[in-house]
């Protein structure tokens, strides 16, 4: 067993419950850890035997450009995308964050971190 730990992807993205986010955007992060069976490509060294994260990226890529209102909404779809997509995937940690909330104060970002596991 292995992880696959992709940090700090950035996008930007028209995600929020407000009209206004909507149409100016804003910037959101995503983090995510994936453990799979990694003995095979530890001994191939083949990317054919290997979860390709360079896939798994475009796919959170191509999610991320569809609106949604809400994060959690957003890191739901990922999630799903993921599990129907990649049959090596056993679990996923996932953090979807927005930067400068419009929360009516200074605030870094809000985060959604959602874990599924395969059974």
């Amino acid at each position: 067993m292995g992880q696959i730990i992709v940090e700090g992807m950035e996008f930007y993205a028209y995600h929020g419950h407000f009209k206004e986010e909507q149409i100016v955007g804003n910037k959101f992060l995503v983090d995510l850890i994936i453990d799979t069976d990694t003995s095979k490509p530890e001994k191939t060294d083949n990317l054919e035997d290997a979860l390709d994260y360079a896939a798994v990226y475009n796919d959170i890529k191509d999610e991320m450009q569809t609106k949604s209102f809400l994060v959690e909404n957003i890191a739901g779809r990922i999630i799903n995308r993921l599990y129907d997509k990649y049959s090596a995937i056993i679990k996923i940690d996932l953090i979807v964050s927005k930067l400068n909330p419009p929360l009516g104060g200074k605030t870094e970002k809000v985060s959604i971190r959602l874990t599924r596991e395969r059974k």
